[in-house]
């Protein structure tokens, strides 16, 4: 049993809640800055820090060793511009600089000639949680499965409510289709050429 055996998401998000407990200092800037200028707004999560820490501990374990810049492009995405095109933008670097001195100070990664690496610290402490989370999965079974059903139902019934709201604010008027936008026209040209022809 390894690493890669685990869902990603679900170590990511028990690395996250170990991470915090490890005594990693949350810089105070954290509160009032967004993860990159393509972000309209800061993360609602008050402790999306963390989960970035375990993500780019994840990260380096998969692709390392990873510098800076290319964890800036991993976590970017594409910013609005206004009536622009949207153009790819590198998430913020102090943000991922923070965190990488923090997991290296925990001694979980250390610096490399082309980036960081994982210690063997990291790679034994990345095992234990992996194991964790397999076992709290594998606790967890089928009741999981039934949330994660009840989660995906009540999203159709959110979309169902969305559309009939949607059209409401239309004024009601069902959504005609392209079939019979275009049968309707034909018929107004039939009708043309004929009072023409009379």
């Amino acid at each position: 049993m390894g690493i890669l055996d685990v869902p990603a998401s679900e170590l990511i998000q028990d690395l996250k809640e170990d991470l915090k407990t490890k005594g990693l200092n949350q810089p105070r800037f954290i509160d009032y800055v967004k993860s990159g200028a393509h972000a309209e707004r800061a993360p609602l999560q008050r402790d999306w820090w963390f989960m970035r820490c375990a993500s780019i501990l994840y990260r380096i374990y998969r692709e390392g060793p990873l510098g800076t810049e290319s964890l800036r492009t991993y976590y970017g995405g594409k910013k609005a511009r206004g009536v622009r095109p949207h153009r790819f933008t590198k998430a913020g670097g102090k943000v991922i600089r923070t965190c990488l001195q923090a997991l290296e100070k925990n001694q979980f990664v250390k610096k490399e000639k082309k980036g960081r690496i994982l210690t063997p610290a990291g790679q034994k402490y990345l095992n234990t949680i992996s194991k964790k989370t397999l076992e709290r999965i594998q606790r967890e079974g089928p009741e999981k499965k039934v949330k994660r059903e009840e989660k995906t139902t009540v999203s159709a019934e959110e979309k169902t409510i969305r559309e009939a709201l949607r059209r409401q604010s239309e004024g009601g008027k069902p959504k005609e289709d392209a079939a019979s936008r275009d049968d309707k026209k034909k018929q107004k040209l039939k009708e043309g050429t004929q009072a023409q022809n009379a």
